[in-house]
């Protein structure tokens, strides 16, 4: 985050007011244009004015099960936010076995993250075209994200959480559904 070979860009500015503002953002580019060194920075601004901020490279996870998958990004916003004294997820998980892991994402980001958070929150998440490889379809993630903003209008607290996805892709190449 201090390295003085890093070239402010004017995409700074504007990426970090846009999700300070609870906008949702997204930084499709090539590979080696600065993205995760746009996300370090913007990160830190945003948590030095209280805004609690997660980062989750979904890289690391392509070889999983749609559970699994969802399980890993629940686990990294309990680490990453510091909730893992107060949430047990194995128990959590397990007592909404009736329900799909997208819906149990959606149950967590309602019930417990915008319960147990107070402030503002932004989610980034980095590596965004890994969801092309994965062996399932993620339209519904997507889905969801649209949703939490739709959401706003009847529930105030997701005027606090805000999404960026950043990667190497078009929006066009993230959704299958080209209906959604």
């Amino acid at each position: 985050p201090d390295s003085p070979a890093y070239v402010m860009r004017e995409a700074d500015d504007i990426f970090y007011q846009a999700l300070r503002a609870g906008e949702f953002c997204y930084v499709l580019n090539s590979r080696q244009m600065g993205k995760s060194s746009l996300r370090v920075r913007t990160m830190q601004r945003l948590q030095f004015e209280g805004i609690a901020c997660a980062a989750i490279d979904i890289s690391i996870n392509t070889n999983v099960s749609q559970e699994q998958w969802y399980v890993d990004l629940i686990d990294t916003l309990i680490n990453q936010l510091d909730l893992f004294d107060d949430f047990d997820l194995d128990d959590w998980w397990s007592s909404y076995f009736s329900l799909s892991p997208m819906r149990r994402f959606e149950k967590f980001i309602e019930e417990v993250l915008l319960n147990s958070i107070n402030q503002k929150i932004v989610v980034f998440i980095d590596e965004i075209d890994s969801v092309i490889s994965l062996d399932f379809k993620v339209d519904d993630f997507f889905a969801f994200i649209r949703k939490c903003y739709n959401l706003r209008a009847d529930n105030p607290k997701y005027k606090r959480l805000a999404f960026a996805l950043l990667g190497v892709a078009t929006p066009s190449d993230l959704i299958k559904d080209k209906t959604r």
